[in-house]
């Protein structure tokens, strides 16, 4: 036979696809996949890290707020709430 042109031949492939399946792809709404160097990677890595423990965090906080008799307090070990449970006493 007489060679096919690519796009004659990409055609009568997909209408061979059209008639054996109704399988499509999804369409692709993001660039393709590409390398990354492994520093980028992994920087990439605990960005999305970081972002995942702090969206847990506020789920979390969320969660306890919505408990019945929870209340949400700010801690201040070094603040002035800390001062007023102590008692300075002079032994002499």
């Amino acid at each position: 036979g007489s060679p096919i042109p690519p796009e004659e031949r990409r055609l009568r492939d997909k209408k061979h696809l059209d008639d054996i399946t109704a399988a499509r792809l999804p369409p692709l709404h993001h660039s393709p996949a590409k390398l990354l160097p492994i520093e980028e990677s992994i920087a990439i890595q605990i960005q999305q890290k970081e972002a995942y423990e702090e969206m847990q965090a506020k789920l979390a906080a969320q969660k306890l707020a919505e408990r019945p008799n929870i209340k949400m307090l700010r801690f201040e070990p070094e603040g002035d709430a800390s001062m007023q449970y102590r008692e300075v006493r002079d032994e002499d």
